[in-house]
């Protein structure tokens, strides 16, 4: 069974990095033709797909973040990371890991999802 974790600071000031850490375990982050991407839900606000690193090692972003995400893995623990850079209040949200059949994921009920971990940015 697939089973993804994140792990990360719970509080972060503005104008830092959240640096954020998806562990996986019951599957390969190499396996052929899946993403490991992240998502976060803003309070009030609506699942946004954030990135995706692909089986490959290609990444994949969202553009509406500006160039402030960065997704990278570490294939001898199995796990994938975000580092966003730059943050202000409206990251605040909770951040998602997830096992996806596709580049880009918004629906809880695809693929496999982390239990997601709340991330405030506030000083």
């Amino acid at each position: 069974q697939v089973q993804l974790r994140e792990s990360g600071p719970d509080l972060v000031k503005p104008s830092q990095t959240l640096s954020l850490i998806c562990t996986v375990s019951g599957a390969s982050i190499t396996n052929n033709y899946d993403y490991w991407a992240w998502i976060r839900q803003p309070p009030g606000k609506e699942l946004e797909w954030m990135g995706a690193i692909a089986e490959s090692g290609s990444t994949y972003y969202n553009p509406a973040l500006k160039s402030r995400a960065s997704i990278s893995r570490d294939t001898a623990k199995n796990q994938f990371t975000l580092q966003l850079r730059s943050v202000t209040p409206e990251d605040t949200a909770v951040y998602y890991c997830a096992r996806s059949p596709s580049k880009v994921l918004t629906n809880k009920d695809v693929g496999f999802w982390g239990q997601g971990t709340q991330v405030s940015v506030s000083s």
